[in-house]
């Protein structure tokens, strides 16, 4: 029998500060009028001081577990597609599936640029319709911000931080994930990077002195790799699918500049009515995008059973990748019932209580081996 990974839980989460162009202007040499006529953007998101991919990413993911209406302990995998991670080691989605309480679920992370969201989600489908899991979480989250230079109005203008979560589960159902394609060329990797921090150049006074932790873009390169590339990613993902452009019900590509989106439509013969566009309010989120995107189409009703979506990405390596989804759930989802609510919330408190419950345990077994057998290497 076949298996099919529908997507049966989405959520998103956008810091609260808000950076408009006029506020950029004040601390680099731009104007609202410069960026909006190159990018359409006129605002992005900051995280605050006391928020990083692992936070947004963990609001994310509970709303789209509360959607799905499904226990943490019930997921099998959660990975997380990021660029911005909170550290090298441990994974990103780990310390989500600590803080969820997800304790059958193996965590890591995925790194593709801002492609990474899409190509998790090309992971969960093609993991679940291999049989070998029934239920992913799949996040892409970004905190942009702590990674470009303000100096810069080439980059700086164009990134936001957010978050956005998928929860695939399988079914024997016709639909969901209908086709996925992954490409990449590391002949481009130069065009789109962040020359230092890695193993190649680690961390040093020089390499900060010279603001080589910042992104560094060939802007123009990248543009007209873009272009052509969104297009292409799309058709083979459209045909893999066995079906045509005018079958596209609804088109939700990154969100980078508009004149990219636009290009890409184009090239398709998608009309822009059918183009789902939030890049404005957002800037580039890098991998979370897209799943942004995916929640606001759903808040505003664009999606109905049947419908033909259309996702695709491109990003740092080079990489890009699209997919095909059929969507099957009616909108809107009724809200879950208040004693749901708070049985979900007493169970996130009761994670953070074994989490910490743990980490004691292991400093007392420490502590424990030192007395009873000395210091052992």
């Amino acid at each position: 029998m076949d298996r099919y990974a529908h997507i049966v839980g989405w959520g998103k989460y956008l810091p609260r500060e808000v950076l408009t162009n006029e506020a950029l202007a004040e601390l680099v040499d731009t104007s609202h009028e410069w960026i909006v006529a190159r990018t359409g953007i006129y605002q992005r998101r900051i995280a605050g001081r006391r928020e990083s991919t692992y936070t947004m990413a963990l609001r994310a993911a509970r709303e789209a577990l509360q959607v799905a209406n499904i226990d943490p302990r019930d997921l099998d995998l959660i990975i997380v597609g990021t660029a911005t991670p909170d550290y090298l080691f441990p994974a990103t989605a780990c310390l989500v599936q600590d803080a969820l309480g997800a304790t059958r679920a193996g965590a890591f992370d995925l790194e593709a640029g801002c492609t990474s969201f899409l190509y998790a989600l090309a992971v969960a489908s093609r993991m679940i319709m291999a049989g070998a899991n029934e239920r992913v979480l799949v996040i892409g989250a970004e905190t942009l911000s702590r990674i470009v230079d303000w100096k810069d109005r080439n980059t700086c203008v164009l990134f936001g931080d957010g978050a956005g979560a998928f929860v695939l589960q399988a079914s024997d159902a016709p639909g969901g994930v209908l086709s996925a394609m992954l490409g990449a060329d590391g002949s481009g990797g130069p065009l789109l990077m962040i020359p230092a921090g890695g193993s190649r150049q680690p961390a040093s006074p020089e390499t900060v002195r010279r603001g080589l932790h910042y992104v560094r873009m060939d802007g123009r390169a990248v543009f007209r790799f873009a272009s052509r590339v969104m297009s292409e990613a799309a058709s083979e993902a459209i045909g893999a699918a066995r079906l045509t452009a005018d079958q596209i019900d609804l088109f939700i590509p990154h969100q980078a500049n508009l004149r990219i989106i636009r290009s890409a439509a184009r090239r398709l013969n998608i009309p822009m009515e059918r183009v789902f566009v939030n890049v404005q309010k957002y800037g580039n989120t890098s991998a979370a995008a897209i799943p942004i995107a995916f929640c606001e189409a759903i808040e505003e009703e664009r999606l109905k059973p049947g419908d033909h979506v259309v996702l695709v990405s491109f990003g740092a390596g080079l990489t890009w990748a699209a997919a095909v989804v059929k969507w099957q759930i009616p909108i809107p989802v009724p809200p879950p019932p208040r004693h749901l609510r708070f049985r979900r919330w007493l169970r996130y408190g009761w994670a953070i209580l074994r989490s910490r419950f743990r980490h004691l345990r292991r400093r007392f077994d420490a502590w424990w081996v030192r007395i009873t057998q000395g210091d052992v290497a």
